[in-house]
């Protein structure tokens, strides 16, 4: 029964999001029911190929991508694959017929992640599009259901959103991506003193990515717009967690925060919909 095997596969895709993001996961499921699984099954595959090139270290990275990136056109072109994850995410590529060149984009970032080690500036900006700013404009295409004019006029601001959540996941993860994988994607940083200035350049350019983002999640369809505000929270939040310690410490520990913490944003967040202060 094709069915079953479309629910199990979208349901692996569910658990793969709950299990990787809790963040995530939980502002999905406030998005209106129609488009939940979409965007989980999106999820599920950015992680599978993510998961590839950061953590798989014992193993062929390089063709395990290559298989990854094959297996996932096969499974778009002929809709369907064994592989689950693919599965559902060639389900939901193929019904709101998501552009091939942001998966190219997305995979071309992937792809720079087995070598690339240290980005200028055009490179940062290019790695940032491919790896988080096409994420958000796939989800954008759910959301729009085909409305083309929608799409256009809210695709700076979802690019925006995507590029504000990338920066501020490696200004988190800046210990882990310099000591453990030797990665450097702020172009001219120097992280073995990194300094307040430095710290204050790349929160400075963060902070206009989510100014420029809320100015399109006003503006959002009503079914996609609560889930992705309570997102858009979840990392200000963090964001602005990270701004108040010092340059020193985000180079000693991870920034976190605790899921008391994601409660009361969630609270607040849902007092402000229901006010329409945002």
């Amino acid at each position: 029964m094709l069915a079953l095997f479309n629910t199990v596969s979208e349901m692996c895709s569910k658990l793969t999001t709950e299990q990787y993001s809790t963040s995530f996961s939980s502002a999905i499921r406030l998005l209106h029911a129609d488009l939940r699984q979409p965007i989980f099954n999106i999820y599920g595959f950015v992680r599978f190929a993510d998961e590839i090139v950061d953590t798989f270290h014992d193993y062929d990275k390089r063709t395990l991508i290559n298989d990854f990136k094959t297996e996932t056109y096969q499974a778009i072109d002929r809709g369907i694959s064994l592989n689950p994850i693919l599965n559902s995410f060639q389900m939901t590529v193929n019904e709101f017929a998501i552009d091939r060149d942001l998966i190219d984009a997305f995979f071309y970032s992937m792809e720079l992640d087995l070598d690339r080690v240290q980005y200028s500036q055009d490179q940062y900006e290019e790695y940032i599009y491919g790896s988080a700013e096409v994420v958000g404009l796939m989800c954008l295409q759910v959301f729009c259901n085909g409305n083309k004019e929608h799409y256009e006029a809210l695709k700076a601001p979802a690019r925006s959103l995507g590029a504000a959540f990338q920066k501020v996941n490696f200004l988190r993860d800046l210990k882990a991506d310099y000591e453990g994988m030797e990665r450097v994607y702020f172009p001219n940083c120097n992280f073995e003193n990194f300094s307040e200035d430095e710290k204050q350049c790349i929160e400075d350019d963060i902070q206009k990515d989510f100014d420029d983002a809320l100015a399109g999640i006003v503006k959002l369809p009503v079914k996609a717009r609560f889930g992705v505000y309570v997102a858009y929270k979840y990392y200000l939040s963090l964001f602005r967690k990270i701004k108040r310690v010092q340059a020193r410490r985000i180079m000693e520990e991870r920034i976190r925060i605790p899921n008391y913490g994601k409660a009361v944003i969630l609270a607040k967040a849902g007092i402000r919909s229901q006010l329409n202060f945002f």
